[in-house]
């Protein structure tokens, strides 16, 4: 199994900027596609991002195309968010996650999971 732990979050305000760092550790995860979720309180969890293993490819929620980017470095095991142009909204728990297969969008096809970073953007 491989553990994740997220960092970066805090507060901010509106328009400012934050990245995200998820380090993994005790397991393998250059050759896993991973994502990053939030969670807003009352609310389901819910994609933000996705980067595949091969090529690289990323994925976005329509709520955070354009402003957010998702990126990876393998040699040091970690998966950063890069989060700008921060809106209230975006305020939740964010969580990165390792991908098991299926699709890169639903919470249920991620086996390995950090603990999550608290975000919060006053307006």
């Amino acid at each position: 199994q491989v553990q994740l732990v997220e960092s970066g979050g805090g507060v901010v305000q509106a328009g400012d900027s934050l990245r995200l760092s998820c380090a993994a550790s005790g397991g393998t995860f250059s050759t896993y596609s991973m994502g990053w979720f939030r969670q807003a309180p009352g609310k389901e969890r819910e994609f933000a991002a996705a980067i595949t293993w091969v090529n690289r490819n990323t994925y976005y929620a329509d709520s955070v195309k354009g402003r957010f980017t998702i990126s990876r470095d393998n040699a040091k095991k970690t998966v950063y968010l890069q989060m700008n142009s921060l809106m209230p909204e975006d305020t939740a728990v964010y969580y990165c996650a390792r991908f098991r297969g299926g699709q890169l969008r639903k919470t249920d096809d991620y086996d390995s999971w950090g603990q999550g970073t608290q975000v919060t953007v006053s307006s």
